[in-house]
């Protein structure tokens, strides 16, 4: 573990005293910068890869996707994967 200091703004370490014991800090900042950190890497991804599918030609769903979706949903349940069963009440 690399200990580090870092400077926060007292209102920032004021607010966090407000919500977290002094003993879970720690954890409440590694749990937040490691959330915002995964968002940063979604965000990435989807700029990379925006438009990707409309240069598929090998889109199931053809040109509709609502088609395809509301298909699938009317699908008879013994063709319908498990996954997507409806749930019994």
């Amino acid at each position: 573990m690399v200990r580090t200091h870092v400077m926060l703004p007292e209102s920032l370490v004021a607010e966090l005293d407000a919500v977290v014991e002094k003993r879970r800090r720690s954890a409440f900042v590694e749990a937040a910068i490691r959330e915002k950190l995964t968002r940063q890497r979604q965000s990435s991804a989807l700029r990379r890869t925006a438009g990707a599918l409309r240069r598929s030609r090998h889109r199931a769903w053809g040109n509709d996707a609502t088609a395809w979706v509301r298909s699938l949903r009317d699908a008879d349940e013994t063709t319908r994967p498990a996954r997507w069963a409806k749930p019994e009440h």
